[in-house]
């Protein structure tokens, strides 16, 4: 097997002529000169050097190999280069995914500090919600991922792997019940009122992505009946829209209403309470790169500096 070091010693006696001359100029001893072109040529099993009285020169063997030191040298010099930058932050690439209403609070004040902190870094940013984005983790197409869980539920509801994933908790996020500005309740929510789950069973209701979804399913299942889920959507501005004409009530967690406002609502705390907890994945290899370790905890950051959550009563 060849290594560097051999390769350093083939060139630097084609560039110096001598034994005593390259052992100079790599700072080591003429006899450790001879004893690694002897090892390099019992490797290679051939001769690479030809001794001609007190000065030497190279086998055609040791040629090829003198030729070939140069690029494959500075290859690997630029590999140890980058590398190096990567360790230092002074460079590095991270691929990070987040659901809408992390995209628009948490993730841009956390690229932010990253770009300020490690202007070197490169961040790349997808939209996606939880399990497009674990799925990507776990395909390794993702380094980063924040993603919600439900109480009650767990981070990746039965999919498979999910212990291989390193779970940092960000925030816990408060669920609403947002209701038409002229719907019964939206008077006494502005004194306060907590609105009962159980006592919303005639209601025609909005549901969300997937996740949240189930969560609604859930949570009225456990108050004893099942939601008439008359419309579904992913677009939170959307949701507050068919909100505003009547059509319906939502569940919506805080993160969205910190964003996403409209005149024609109001929005009520609910019993019993319920909430999200909003994380960041990566794995156990991945958290020690510095890169998306950096990029983690401007996440932190960023989450630390939300504004409370939003209080009862009109969005507008």
């Amino acid at each position: 097997m060849i290594d560097t070091a051999g390769l350093r010693v083939m060139r630097a006696i084609a560039e110096a002529g001598s034994f005593t001359a390259a052992a100079h100029a790599l700072g080591y001893s003429q006899p450790a000169i001879s004893q690694m072109v002897r090892r390099l040529e019992d490797r290679t099993g051939t001769v690479l050097v030809e001794r001609v009285g007190r000065s030497v020169r190279l086998t055609e063997a040791g040629q090829v190999l003198a030729r070939h030191a140069g690029p494959v040298l500075a290859a690997l010099d630029a590999a140890e280069e980058e590398v190096a930058a990567i360790a230092g932050l002074r460079s590095g690439r991270v691929r990070l995914m987040a659901f809408p209403s992390a995209s628009a609070t948490l993730v841009p004040r956390a690229l932010a500090l990253v770009k300020r902190t490690y202007p070197g870094v490169s961040i790349t940013f997808t939209e996606a919600e939880p399990p497009e984005s674990l799925a990507a983790l776990r395909a390794g197409t993702c380094d980063l991922a924040v993603a919600f869980t439900y109480n009650g539920t767990d981070l990746g509801r039965g999919e498979q792997d999910v212990d291989l994933f390193e779970v940092t908790p960000l925030i816990d996020d408060d669920v609403r019940l947002v209701v038409p500005r002229d719907h019964p309740l939206a008077e006494a929510g502005g004194r306060g009122l907590v609105a009962d789950l159980s006592a919303l069973t005639d209601e025609t209701w909005i549901a969300g992505c997937p996740r949240c979804r189930g969560h609604l399913l859930q949570v009225c299942r456990d108050a004893g009946f099942a939601p008439d889920v008359a419309y579904e959507t992913e677009d939170y501005v959307a949701v507050m829209g068919l909100i505003a004409e009547g059509l319906g009530i939502a569940l919506v967690p805080d993160l969205i209403l910190r964003t996403v406002h409209h005149p024609d609502v109001s929005v009520l705390a609910v019993n019993p309470p319920s909430r999200r907890r909003i994380q960041a994945v990566t794995t156990p290899d991945l958290h020690r790169v510095p890169a998306v370790k950096a990029t983690l905890d401007a996440l932190l950051e960023s989450a630390a500096a939300q504004p409370r959550p939003v209080r009862t009563g009109s969005t507008g």
